[in-house]
């Protein structure tokens, strides 16, 4: 796997991610991935898995060159976590509202004090 490029946090686009997110596979990933929790492309793709591995690839692609999300390389398998803080900071309440999760506690002080 040659190494991947992750935009910087000061580099998100709003376009960018809300195209990310605009596909339902994609939407799908995103919040599978919003628990937190590290995972295989496999895991995260969910029901999707049943799609062409050179489509994944592209919907991953896709979140990973919009910011939404970090991948490594783990042996054979590639994991990926969503870039949660990252993008709570330069868009505040934007996963909350998209993805349907509650914002993080960062998150939730910021709300409360405007």
């Amino acid at each position: 796997m040659r190494p991947v490029h992750h935009p910087a946090a000061a580099d998100f686009d709003l376009a960018s991610v809300l195209y990310a997110l605009g596909d339902t596979v994609r939407l799908g990933i995103a919040r599978r991935l919003a628990g937190g929790r590290e995972m295989s492309c496999a895991v995260a793709a969910g029901d999707a898995e049943r799609l062409p591995k050179s489509t994944l690839s592209f919907h991953f692609k896709v979140l990973r060159d919009a910011g939404l999300i970090r991948t490594r390389k783990s042996g054979v398998m590639v994991m990926s976590t969503l870039r949660r803080a990252e993008l709570d900071a330069r868009f505040p309440g934007l996963l909350a509202s998209v993805l349907g999760t509650p914002a993080t506690g960062t998150q939730r002080r910021r709300e409360r004090k405007l």
